[in-house]
């Protein structure tokens, strides 16, 4: 989401100087903590974009060009699969390429984070992602709806996905004490549930998506549909002969492990237990500041090295990532640290933690708002 997709209220930041803003020479006593974090927060923003070039346009055509050789590799190892060995490699790189795709180049693409470079081939207008919901149709839901929105209960669909229940806020059903089940059973398929949810049909009932509407977007997921599995299991199983049935298994099992990992990463970025969920009576009338403050509390951090934060999309700097959604990935490690020490002189929560705690934390929050 681009800060013009903000609501009106907010600063543009397109049309702010910036460099008119001394932090140094400001008086405490007279300006507003929180819309002076705003005003920091922007500023890192802006460094960014300003010094934005080759070097950031040669990672991402990197990451482009492991993504393919990965899959090129992949996909002819499965095609002879009939050997264990070639089973195991082929499927191995297929599923880290497909989880390069999905995470690092689609998401991220997507957010119109490699715009700038004026590439038809890198552009959020033109990218169709190795994932089963339309381009389109996420980009609705998520850069808008859900960066808007962020952890907002009755605004932030995202939050739960309309069938979990994660803040008390949520009204509690009978149906919830599964909630731990189908949460489980949701990671190997979790493509398929995303493209379900996109197509906003509790907004269709409710009277906010036109019925004309919801059928398009029907529509336009069976096209999607039918590309996903002629492609991963007619096509390339065709292809590969004699070896068929184990290329298709390849590819079967390459997905699942892509959506175990998004369906991982995503929830340990959104749902730890010390996440905050907000009311929308919080909202009246927030300010650039108190927009940062709800996004820097509506998400969590995940430890980890470089080859961790490439293969989660840079999504283990989730506060970074819902503070500036439009910056290029491979920047948010360098900005975290600066928005970590800002955070630690406003006093506000930073979140993070190793994997295996955040896991364990967001298993709690599912496990805990199961119960009435």
């Amino acid at each position: 989401m681009t800060a013009s997709a903000l609501p009106s209220k907010r600063v543009d930041l397109n049309r702010v100087d910036l460099n008119r803003v001394d932090l140094n020479r400001v008086d405490p006593q007279r300006v507003d903590p929180t819309e002076e974090l705003g005003r920091e927060l922007d500023r890192i923003r802006s460094e960014v974009i300003a010094a934005r070039g080759a070097n950031d346009a040669r990672y991402i055509r990197t990451v482009i060009a492991v993504h393919r050789g990965l899959e090129a590799g992949g996909r002819l190892a499965l095609s002879v699969s009939l050997f264990p060995p070639a089973w195991c490699a082929g499927t191995a790189m297929l599923a880290v390429a497909k989880t390069l795709e999905n995470m690092e180049l689609g998401h991220n693409i997507l957010h119109g984070q490699w715009d700038w470079m004026g590439d038809p081939a890198i552009h959020s207008t033109t990218w169709e992602w190795d994932f089963a919901t339309p381009a389109d149709a996420w980009k609705r839901t998520h850069n808008h709806l859900h960066h808007t929105y962020t952890n907002v209960v009755g605004r932030d669909r995202d939050l739960g996905y309309t069938v979990l229940r994660m803040s008390p806020d949520q009204p509690w059903h009978p149906a919830h004490l599964l909630q731990p089940l189908y949460t489980a059973l949701l990671a190997p398929v979790f493509e398929w549930g995303i493209a379900l949810f996109d197509l906003e049909a509790d907004a269709v009932a409710d009277g906010r998506k036109s019925v004309r509407s919801f059928l398009g977007d029907v529509a336009g997921l069976a096209r999607k549909t039918v590309h996903q599995f002629t492609k991963d299991y007619v096509l390339f199983p065709l292809l590969a002969g004699p070896s068929a049935v184990p290329c298709l298994l390849g590819n079967l099992t390459a997905n699942a492990l892509r959506n175990v990992w998004a369906h991982t990463v995503i929830f340990c970025g959104h749902f730890p237990g010390e996440v905050r969920t907000f009311t929308e009576d919080e909202i009246e009338g927030e300010t650039r500041g108190q927009w940062y403050e709800r996004q820097i509390q509506g998400s969590a951090n995940i430890d980890g090295g470089l080859l961790f934060h490439v293969l989660s999309g840079n999504l283990g700097h989730q506060i970074e990532h819902h503070a500036f959604p439009d910056l290029p990935s491979n920047r948010y490690a360098e900005v975290a640290p600066r928005v970590r020490e800002i955070c630690a002189r406003y006093e506000l929560p930073y979140v993070t933690g190793p994997l295996r705690r955040q896991y364990a934390s967001m298993w709690g929050r599912v496990l805990r708002h199961a119960l009435p």
